[in-house]
């Protein structure tokens, strides 16, 4: 039987236009035995209903969202989308949430949230608690509880974005797992992961949430400027205030009014991750090494600039060179921390 590995995983990036577009990456996770495939918030189709879709096409990996944002639904909702896709595929599946930006915030609820923090910490409770069977009350008032009813179904993770030691002390408090994207490995080990400790100790938990990574990533081919590829594939995060402050605070040198010469900050940090496939792989070691749980492969870049076939050709390449260092985890020290090494397909 083959296996799949836990600790690396697939992101289709970008809006996700077609089923076929999906089905492609998820194709490719299933072909490398990569142990989750993930879709973000997308404003072209819904990551819940393209994930059951792509069961039915006999995708056969386990899923996840990095992220849904909260304003676009109720703590009802999203438990209830979470648990459908874990139904409806028969795999475990994780549920991670954001909750924006505040001026998206505003527009989806008529004024931002008054502390993004408070805001995630009862989101993630309410969803928790609803997925587990409670009775939860939401709303200004907490009037009237809402409960689901009770339905047998493979696990569900309840995951926070995080960018920054204040998200990662809550998520620390409430989170099954975290999710981080562009965020470099030293601020993760030093930052981040002892937040997210704090946060556990803080309530008593008996270990941190699992750390889930999105890396950009491509391999490095005639013709091709990874500092292009960056920009393609980052420009929008590096004009948000909220990203342009992670990364200064990680030491590097991002203006959100210049995304091009932060392109080139991501490149020269090794934030977008090229060269050739083995160069690529032993950076990924370096997320394991700072208390990665999981790094997620996002090939964007490549995909706006050439196509999906070149982004997944990448993906398989580093994939292949990342190899050796599974068959070193099952050789020696074992899988990442509370996980199994693998899982059937």
């Amino acid at each position: 039987m083959s296996t799949r590995r836990n600790d690396l995983g697939l992101i289709c990036p970008a809006g996700v236009e077609s089923a076929g577009q999906a089905l492609a990456f998820g194709r490719c996770a299933d072909r490398l035995g990569l142990g989750r495939l993930w879709l973000g918030q997308y404003f072209t189709l819904d990551p819940h209903q393209v994930h059951v879709h792509l069961a039915a096409s006999g995708v056969r990996t386990s899923r996840g969202t990095s992220v849904t944002l909260t304003p676009l639904r109720h703590p009802l909702e999203a438990a209830l989308q979470a648990r459908g896709v874990a139904v409806l595929t028969g795999r475990p599946f994780v549920a991670g949430f954001s909750p924006g930006t505040p001026d998206f915030v505003a527009s989806m609820l008529g004024r931002p949230y008054p502390s993004p923090l408070d805001a995630m910490r009862r989101y993630l409770t309410a969803v928790r608690g609803l997925l587990d069977g409670e009775a939860v009350r939401w709303g200004e008032h907490d009037q009237g509880a809402v409960v689901l009813p009770g339905l047998e179904h493979p696990a569900v993770e309840v995951g926070a974005g995080v960018l920054r030691p204040g998200m990662a002390r809550v998520a620390g408090e409430v989170a099954d797992c975290v999710i981080t994207w562009m965020t470099p490995p030293d601020y993760l080990r030093d930052i981040i992961v002892p937040a997210l400790e704090e946060g556990a100790a803080k309530v008593g938990r008996p270990g941190r949430p699992r750390v889930i990574t999105v890396v950009h990533v491509a391999t490095r081919r005639e013709g091709r400027n990874p500092h292009a590829l960056a920009f393609h594939a980052a420009r929008a995060h590096l004009s948000q205030p909220n990203y342009a402050a992670m990364l200064r605070s990680a030491g590097l040198p991002i203006d959100p009014a210049d995304p091009v010469s932060g392109a080139r900050a991501l490149v020269n940090f090794d934030v977008f991750v090229s060269g050739t496939p083995a160069d690529v792989a032993g950076e990924l070691g370096r997320y394991r090494e700072a208390g990665v749980d999981e790094v997620v492969l996002n090939p964007c870049g490549v995909l706006l600039a050439e196509g999906p076939e070149a982004a997944l050709r990448d993906v398989e390449e580093i994939v292949a060179a990342f190899a050796p260092r599974w068959e070193a985890d099952r050789a020696g020290a074992g899988p990442s921390r509370g996980l199994p090494a693998d899982v059937p397909p």
